[in-house]
C-alpha cells in the first residue's frame, strides 16, 4: 500500500532577492510517496504522536493530530488503517478543528485480524465517515472564511496568473508613483509585475505622446488626483487612446497599460515613433520632491510584443555639421521633438539642461538653454548625413545618434538658444524635406514668429524665412500639427494654445488657433467666436488622425483660477475649423491615414485622410478644398535654401467616378529624385493634361479674337445705318438703298431707330451695355464724317447686319472690312 508524505516548500520570498522583509508566501505542496506495510502503521503513528508539537499554520498536519484525547483505541486503530491512502488535507492550526467523534462500531476483530470482506466493508464505511467528518459544518465555515480573505489578495498574484483590478472596493487616494513594484518568479528569475495605469485623474500635462496606426500612446508627465495638488506629480503612467473608434470628449476610449519598471518618470521629453516602435528621449525628473536623474539610456517599446528594452550609455557619431562623435548622449527637456518615420529618424531641437535632466549638475548652477539639433536614426535605417551610415549602411539595434551643432545660420548670433517650442516636418523641399521651427524662448525672451527657422534635412543646414500677415502673440509650450492638402500643393501647420511666461508668477495661457500655410508662409488666425473653445492651456499634446486634431491634457493655471479638474480631451476639425464634442473616425484610410492621392508615396503626411483646405486658407493661397494653390512660393521671397529653389510634391486628385479632378506637376527641387514622390519615369497624365490645356487656350484665344472683330464690325455697321438715315432725311443719298431698310415716318421714326434699336442691338450683339451716340448730320455739300472711302467700303462689303457666327466662319473677311474702314 502506498502512503503519502506531503511537505511544503515556500516560494522564494522577495526578501531573498531584495534584502528586505517580505510577507509570508503561500506554501506549495510537494508530494512524495513511500511504501509501508499495514502492520507498521500503528507503530509509526504512535511514534509520530509522541514527537509532534503544535506547528505553524502553513505546516502539513496529520489526521491523528485532529483526534480528541478521549477517542477510543479501536476507533484510532481504524483511522490509522486509512492513513496509508493519499488524502487531501486542509492546512491550518491543529486547534482550529473539532475533535472527531466516533458513532460507528469498529469493523476490526478483537484479535486484530480481519477477513477480506470485513476489511472492504470497514474501509468503505470509514472512508465515507472520514469524508463526512472532514467536511463538517465547522470546517466548511473555516474554508469559506479562508477563501473570502485569500482570493481577493491573490487576485493580482502569480499564483492565479492574472492581473486585474481589486474585487474589494475601489482604488482611491493619491496615484502610486514610480516605486516598489510587485514581483514574481519566472524560470527561477525575479521579474517585475507592473501595476496598471490609473486613467482616472484630475489634471494631466507635459506628457510624451506618439500616434501609431490609429493608437495614441501617452507616457509620463504630470498628473494630479485633486485640483489643489501641488507636489508629487511626476509619474511613469502609460496609456493608449483609440482613434479608430468614435468617442465623446467626456468619455474617450482610453486604456491604462502596465507601468513599466525601467523607463523613468519624466516630463517634457519626447516619444519618437517608427511604424512599430516607440523611443523615449529626454525629459526632466521630479523637482518636488527632488529626484536625482540617472545617466541617459534609450528606452525602446516594441508595440507588437509590449516590451521595453534599454540601451545604456549611447554615444554620438560624426557626420555633417555635427560634433566629432564619440560623445555621450545627454538628456535634456522642454525641447521640440518630431518623428519622421518615412525617413526612419527622430529629431529633438534645443531645450535646456539643469539638475533635473543631467546627473551631477549642482543645484547652485543655473540651467542652460540649447540650440543644437539631436538626430536619432532608427534601427534598420540608413542616413547619408552620418559617416558610419553612408553608402546604404543601416543602424544597429540601438540606433545611431548625431548632434548637429553648426549647419547654416545655426552658429550665428541671429540663431538664439531656446526651449519650449515646436517643430514640424514638411515633405517636398530639398532632397529629404524640411523642418519648420516655431515659438519657444527662455526665461527672459521669446522667439519671434514673424521669422521662422527652417532646417534642410538633406543638407543639414538652417535657414530663415520671413512670414506675412499678422503673427501670433509670443509664447512657449503650444502644440502644433501639420496637414497636407489632397493634391500636396500646400501644407498647413495648426498651432494651438501655449502661454506667456512674463511676468513671472502671472503667466497667461492662450486658447487661440493659428494656421501657418506653406509655401506661402502666411499666418492666418482661426475665428472660433461662438464655439465651445477649451480653456487656455500649455504643456498639452496634439495628434492628428482623419483630418481632426486630438488635444490631450494641458496646464490651465494655478488652482486659484477656479477651473478645477480638466484631464483635457478635445477635438478640433481642421477642415471646418470647428471645436466638436465628439471624435469621428472615417472609413477607407490606410494604416498611415494618408490622403487617398498620396497613399502610394511614403512622403505623404500621416493623419491627413479626409482633410480639405479650409476656406479662409483658400482665400489667401488660392485654389479650393482639394488644393490647387496658386501661391506656390513664399510671400516674402526666400533668398537661399530649399524654399528658394524647390516646390512642394504634388499629386493627381481622382474623383469618385474615376475622373481626374485636378492635375498638378511633380516636385521640382535641386537634387530631388523620383524616390521623393514615389513615382518614376515621365508623367504621362501630366503630358496629356498639358496638351489638352494648350488646345483649350488656343480655342479661347480664337474665340476672344472673333468676339473683338464682331464688336468692331457691328459698331461700323450701325454707324453707317445712322449716316444713311440722316442722309435720307437731308435729301437722300445715292447708296442709301444698299443699307438696311429705314422706317418711315420722318424724323420721329429716324430718331427711334437711331437711338432705341441701335443701342438695343449693340447691347445684345456686342455685349455692350452702353449707348452709342448718333453722329451729327453733315452740312450741305459736305461728305459724311469719315470720308467717302469709309462709306464706299462699307456699302461694298456689308450687305446686311453682321452676325457672330459669320465672323467665326470668316474672320479674315470681317477683319479686312475693319482695316479698310
Amino acid at each position: 500500500m502506498d502512503s503519502d508524505t506531503t511537505s511544503y516548500r515556500p516560494l522564494p520570498s522577495e526578501a531573498e532577492y531584495l534584502g528586505v522583509k517580505a510577507p509570508s508566501v503561500r506554501a506549495r505542496p510537494i508530494h512524495t510517496y513511500t511504501r509501508s506495510f499495514p502492520s507498521e502503521q500503528s507503530s509509526k503513528h504512535a511514534a509520530s504522536r509522541r514527537r509532534r508539537a503544535k506547528v505553524s499554520a502553513f505546516k502539513e498536519l496529520d489526521v491523528d493530530t485532529m483526534l480528541d484525547a478521549q477517542t477510543s483505541h479501536a476507533h484510532r486503530t481504524a483511522i490509522d488503517s486509512l492513513t496509508s491512502r493519499p488524502t487531501q488535507r486542509l492546512r491550518n492550526q491543529p486547534d482550529s478543528f473539532d475533535s472527531l467523534q466516533s458513532d460507528d462500531a469498529s469493523p476490526i476483530s478483537p484479535n486484530g485480524s480481519e477477513s477480506s470482506d470485513q476489511f472492504e466493508f470497514a474501509t468503505s464505511k470509514n472512508e465515507w465517515t472520514t469524508s463526512w467528518r472532514a467536511f463538517s459544518s465547522s470546517r466548511l465555515m473555516m474554508l469559506a472564511l479562508v477563501l473570502l480573505v485569500a482570493m481577493p489578495l491573490l487576485y493580482d498574484t502569480p499564483l492565479l496568473g492574472i492581473a486585474g483590478p481589486s474585487i474589494i472596493g475601489a482604488n482611491a487616494g493619491a496615484i502610486r508613483r514610480f516605486g516598489p513594484q510587485k514581483k514574481e518568479f519566472v524560470d527561477g528569475k525575479l521579474v517585475t509585475r507592473q501595476a496598471i495605469t490609473d486613467t482616472n485623474v484630475c489634471n494631466r500635462w507635459s506628457q510624451q505622446s506618439a500616434l501609431v496606426n490609429g493608437t495614441i500612446y501617452l507616457y509620463g508627465g504630470h498628473t494630479t488626483t485633486t485640483a489643489d495638488q501641488m507636489s508629487d506629480t511626476w509619474n511613469n503612467d502609460f496609456l493608449t487612446i483609440d482613434v479608430t473608434k468614435s468617442w465623446d470628449i467626456a468619455l474617450p476610449v482610453i486604456a491604462g497599460r502596465p507601468q513599466p519598471s525601467g523607463p523613468p518618470p519624466v516630463a517634457n521629453g519626447y516619444l519618437w515613433n517608427s511604424y512599430d516602435t516607440l523611443y523615449l528621449y529626454g525629459g526632466e525628473y521630479s523637482s518636488d520632491p527632488i529626484t536625482n536623474p540617472s545617466p541617459y539610456s534609450l528606452w525602446q517599446y516594441d508595440i507588437a510584443s509590449s516590451t521595453w528594452t534599454e540601451t545604456q550609455n549611447p554615444q554620438t557619431s560624426a557626420g555633417n555639421n555635427s560634433d566629432g562623435g564619440d560623445q555621450p548622449v545627454l538628456g535634456s527637456a522642454e525641447g521640440a521633438g518630431v518623428s519622421v518615420p518615412e525617413l526612419g529618424r527622430g529629431f529633438y531641437f534645443a531645450g535646456h539642461q539643469d539638475p533635473y535632466t543631467t546627473p551631477g549638475w549642482s543645484q547652485q548652477i543655473y540651467r542652460i538653454y540649447l540650440k543644437s539639433l539631436l538626430e536619432f536614426t532608427f534601427p534598420g535605417h540608413s542616413n547619408d548625413g552620418v559617416q558610419t551610415l553612408s553608402g546604404g549602411n543601416t543602424a544597429g539595434s540601438g540606433g545611431v545618434w548625431r548632434n548637429v551643432t553648426q549647419g547654416g545660420i545655426q552658429d550665428t548670433a541671429v540663431f538664439p538658444n531656446r526651449a519650449d517650442g515646436v517643430i514640424l516636418y514638411v515633405p517636398g523641399y530639398g532632397v529629404d524635406g524640411i523642418l519648420v521651427s516655431m515659438a519657444g524662448g527662455t526665461n527672459e525672451s521669446f522667439t519671434q514668429m514673424n521669422v521662422i527657422d527652417v532646417y534642410d534635412v538633406g543638407s543639414s543646414a538652417w535657414y530663415r524665412q520671413s512670414t506675412s500677415g499678422a503673427y501670433p502673440i509670443l509664447r512657449v509650450n503650444p502644440c502644433a500639427v501639420a496637414f497636407s492638402a489632397p493634391d500636396g500643393s500646400s501644407t498647413n501647420i495648426y498651432m494651438f494654445g501655449g502661454q506667456n511666461l512674463i511676468p513671472y508668477g502671472n503667466q497667461t495661457q492662450y486658447s487661440d488657433m493659428w494656421i501657418l500655410t506653406i509655401p506661402s508662409f502666411t499666418w492666418i488666425q482661426v475665428d472660433t467666436k461662438g464655439q465651445s473653445v477649451p480653456p487656455g492651456r500649455t504643456g498639452h499634446t496634439c495628434n492628428v488622425w482623419n483630418g481632426q486634431i486630438i488635444v490631450v491634457g494641458g496646464y490651465t493655471g494655478p488652482p486659484s483660477n477656479g477651473l478645477g479638474c480638466d484631464s483635457g480631451f478635445y477635438v478640433f476639425n481642421a477642415t471646418s475649423l470647428q471645436w466638436q464634442n465628439n471624435y469621428n473616425p472615417l472609413t477607407g484610410g490606410d494604416t498611415q491615414n494618408q490622403q487617398v492621392s498620396q497613399q502610394k508615396d511614403i512622403s505623404g503626411l500621416s493623419g491627413s485622410y479626409g482633410y480639405e483646405v479650409p476656406v479662409p486658407v483658400q482665400s489667401v493661397i488660392g485654389g479650393k478644398g482639394s488644393g490647387g494653390a496658386t501661391v506656390t512660393a513664399p510671400a516674402e521671397s526666400a533668398t537661399a535654401g530649399p524654399l528658394a529653389t524647390g516646390k512642394p510634391i504634388t499629386y493627381t486628385i481622382t474623383g469618385s467616378n474615376g475622373a481626374e479632378v485636378t492635375e498638378t506637376g511633380t516636385a521640382s527641387t535641386t537634387g530631388s529624385s523620383a524616390s521623393n514622390n514615389g513615382k518614376g519615369g515621365p508623367n504621362i497624365g501630366a503630358i496629356v493634361a498639358g496638351i489638352v490645356a494648350g488646345c483649350f487656350a488656343v480655342l479661347a484665344g480664337y474665340l476672344g479674337f472673333c468676339a473683338w472683330v464682331y464688336r468692331r464690325q457691328l459698331t461700323l455697321y450701325k454707324n453707317h445705318v445712322a449716316m444713311s438715315q440722316r442722309a435720307t432725311a437731308a435729301g437722300g443719298g445715292e447708296k442709301s438703298s444698299f443699307l438696311a431698310p429705314t422706317p418711315s415716318g420722318g424724323s420721329s421714326a429716324r430718331n427711334k431707330y437711331s437711338t432705341d434699336q441701335s443701342s438695343r442691338k449693340m447691347g445684345s450683339g456686342a455685349g455692350s451695355s452702353g449707348y452709342t451716340a448718333v453722329p451729327p448730320l453733315p452740312m450741305a455739300g459736305e461728305a459724311p464724317i469719315g470720308g467717302n472711302s469709309t462709306a464706299n467700303s462699307s456699302v461694298e462689303e456689308l450687305s446686311g447686319e453682321p452676325s457672330f457666327f459669320g465672323v467665326l466662319l470668316n474672320p479674315r473677311r470681317s477683319l479686312r472690312v475693319i482695316n479698310r474702314d
